[in-house]
């Protein structure tokens, strides 16, 4: 078995496996192609490659001679009977999931995968939240106009930044850790009450809302909340709102647009100077102002959209990146170094989008339907 890694478009600087990683690959019994500079934006040299064993080739020799090809993000080529493994966000691309069922490709998007115990070591949006979370506080630091921490000076008194962080998943757990560290004094809402002991236990002080659904049964993603919730969560966060200085937004739900949690007027009734840091921006955004990979001032307020801050770190997140694939490939390939599909295992069930010709996700079956 041949696998294929292809370099990612401009703008993406992540790679779907260093050379670490391949010299796992390769132990699989799998021989490897590398795209030409595939790595080079996360610091991986062709030589690099090379010298664990695998071998670099342009993208066309490494599409029609890989039976598996690696890509974070969608390869633009028209490809039929290939299996193809990243990130495809199938919910929203089911038209292009469709196509590609249709040319003869199994289609694995590792995206969707279900968020049990047993898949932690898989799980890439984890992996890329957590960088994602770190670095939306250094980009908020970074944009401020003003102290983290609290300091007491000669020339006077700085009182602590006042953050808000909506959405306690692995992001906004890590940005609430980040943001401490620096010094700021940080809230944190979320629908789900049973995180409130973790955001209690790294400092932060939790916004509580009665009254939210039940996501228990959401394989660890968020869910739709009744029209009255959103409307005591509103009320609550704009308390919350209009005393921060800074809030970090990363609330998405799979296949929907990203809910709007900041209305205008929550916006507006903030100070000049205020950064807001919306992480759900490919999806709409947290507010109506948000605008992917762009900046924008409304009135006083910076509001920064950015849905693939992991880029920015390039070789950790490459690593975990790679980590989690390979963890995958476990699961189907066998002792001979061949693809097995086991789909007994709930893991490949699940991830797996396309097959035999068919659309075989059930989510993404009615969407299409």
């Amino acid at each position: 078995m041949t696998i294929g890694i292809l370099r990612e478009p401009e703008g993406e600087n992540r790679v779907s496996a260093l050379p670490e990683i391949v010299a796992q690959f390769i132990k699989l019994k799998a021989h490897v192609l590398v795209e030409q500079s595939a790595g080079a934006r996360a610091f991986a040299s062709d030589a690099d490659y090379i010298s664990v064993g695998a071998q670099v080739a342009d993208r066309n020799q490494v599409i029609s001679t890989s039976d598996m090809l690696l890509s974070i993000n969608q390869p633009t080529e028209q490809l039929s009977n290939k299996m193809l493994l990243g990130v495809y966000q199938p919910l929203f691309n089911y038209q292009q999931i469709a196509q590609w069922a249709k040319a003869g490709n199994a289609v694995f998007s590792i995206d969707i995968i279900p968020r049990t115990t047993r898949a932690q070591a898989m799980d890439v949006l984890s992996s890329q939240a957590n960088i994602a979370g770190y670095k939306a506080v250094l980009l908020a630091a970074a944009s401020y106009s003003r102290y983290f921490p609290m300091f007491m000076t000669a020339a006077g008194s700085i009182a602590p930044a006042k953050m808000l962080i909506l959405g306690a998943g692995v992001a906004g757990l890590q940005a609430i850790a980040t943001a401490k560290r620096l010094g700021a004094v940080v809230e944190v809402f979320d629908t789900r009450p049973a995180v409130k002991e973790e955001v209690q236990s790294l400092g932060a002080k939790f916004v509580e809302v009665e009254g939210a659904a039940d996501a228990s049964q959401a394989g660890g993603y968020a869910v739709e909340q009744s029209e009255e919730y959103k409307q005591r969560q509103q009320q609550r966060i704009a308390e919350s709102v209009a005393k921060a200085d800074i809030i970090i937004t990363t609330a998405q739900i799979p296949g929907k647009k990203a809910p709007i949690l900041l209305t205008d007027a929550m916006v507006q009734s903030m100070r000049n100077g205020s950064v807001i840091i919306d992480l759900a921006a490919a999806t709409g955004g947290n507010t109506n102002f948000t605008k992917n990979n762009e900046s924008v001032m409304v009135g006083g307020v910076q509001i920064i959209g950015n849905s693939n801050l992991a880029s920015t770190m390039p070789s950790d997140a490459s690593k975990m990146y790679g980590k989690n694939i390979l963890n995958f490939l476990k699961l189907i390939i066998n002792a001979e170094g061949q693809i097995h599909f086991n789909f007994e295992d709930d893991l490949v069930k699940e991830t797996c989008v396309a097959h035999d010709g068919q659309v075989s996700n059930e989510r993404v079956k009615q969407l299409l339907a």
